[in-house]
């Protein structure tokens, strides 16, 4: 909104030209989305108080029964900066930017009933398994659908390093996009178990896919680098610092020791989002390195789970997903963060460098 108030009157006064660089406003997106989520942050955790919405936590996670009664649905938090931040700096005529928009808030409001059946209606399983996959598949396949059709959008898979091999997936492109997304979303899910564990890594991921996306839609870099070019994706630089900005606004809250947790209506929407945002740049593949952390949560669940059941009761680890391992390997909870946070870090150069190595 203030992109659309102010910058027609660069015609008048020159210094509102300014607003139309997206690295302008992409700073102060990141910046209002930052102190809004400071400003109400309080208000939100006292009304989750208020209304009793509080993590349970079971009774064999001994390590972690301190935590009990933590508000939860924290997302909500991130949810209103987000939002807010973006509808007043991007520019709303641009279709990526609702699209984006609305995988956010789709996937937010699945995380939203889940929370709401498990800590509200106290139904312990939340949504069935099946019903939550259903919804994501079909949030995600709404907007993967819609995507595909938007002019100088293609359905071609990039690699990266190898800058002459992009194979046109055709339709099979929305089932593999929505691997992408569903599979994101949950991995950023399982993520979240400690304090500030996602939303770190979360907003490193976030930070890495929004050079990428601007890139994408620079005729100039897209083709210097050799990446797909995008027209108008660049744009969504705007949501991703907005999602930057909310997401480091939350974990003021979310440090250890945190003063509220995520919830599914911040972990799904986050992870469904990130999946998206790759999408949007063409860097589905350069997603498993940048979040390569997730990628590691889960395959620590599916290992553990898959032996479990070959073996008939053996176990890899202490405990699943990983983060759990090293806690009962005696590793403090801040240590744990901290290192995995670093870990992020690295994997985001690595993901970075992709940009030149091709």
């Amino acid at each position: 909104m203030i992109y659309h108030l102010l910058y027609p009157l660069a015609s008048i006064f020159s210094i509102f030209n300014i607003f139309r660089y997206i690295t302008f406003r992409s700073i102060y997106a990141m910046l209002t989305a930052l102190m809004i989520s400071i400003y109400i942050g309080p208000r939100i955790i006292n009304f989750l108080y208020s209304l009793k919405v509080k993590q349970y936590i079971q009774e064999d996670v001994v390590i972690h029964q301190k935590k009990q009664g933590t508000p939860t649905m924290g997302g909500i938090l991130i949810a209103i900066a987000h939002l807010t931040s973006v509808l007043l700096w991007a520019d709303i005529t641009n279709k990526y930017i609702w699209l984006c928009i609305f995988v956010f808030v789709g996937f937010g409001t699945i995380g939203f009933l889940d929370d709401y059946l498990k800590v509200v209606k106290r139904h312990n399983m939340g949504l069935t398994k099946g019903a939550k996959f259903l919804a994501q598949v079909l949030v995600g396949g709404v907007a993967v659908a819609l995507l595909i059709h938007l002019p100088g959008y293609s359905s071609k898979l990039y690699f990266p390093f190898i800058k002459w091999f992009h194979p046109d997936l055709g339709w099979f492109y929305v089932i593999f996009a929505l691997f992408v997304m569903v599979g994101s979303s949950n991995a950023v899910n399982l993520t979240d178990g400690l304090d500030g564990l996602a939303i770190g890594p979360t907003i490193i991921v976030a930070a890495t896919l929004a050079i990428f996306i601007y890139i994408a839609g620079h005729v100039k870099l897209s083709q210097y680098l050799q990446v797909a070019y995008v027209p108008g994706v660049g744009e969504v630089t705007v949501f991703c610092s907005s999602l930057v900005g909310a997401g480091l606004g939350f974990l003021w809250f979310n440090a250890y020791p945190a003063q509220v947790f995520m919830g599914d209506v911040g972990s799904l929407s986050l992870g469904g989002t990130l999946g998206f945002l790759a999408i949007l740049c063409k860097q589905e593949l350069v997603l498993p390195i940048v979040g390569g952390l997730f990628v590691l949560e889960t395959l620590s669940v599916i290992i553990q789970v898959a032996y479990f059941r070959y073996t008939g009761g053996k176990r890899v680890f202490k405990m699943a997903p990983i983060h759990h391992h090293f806690e009962l390997e005696g590793i403090p909870e801040s240590k744990i963060i901290v290192r995995f946070w670093i870990l992020s870090i690295l994997l985001a150069m690595l993901a970075l460098s992709t940009l030149k190595l091709r």
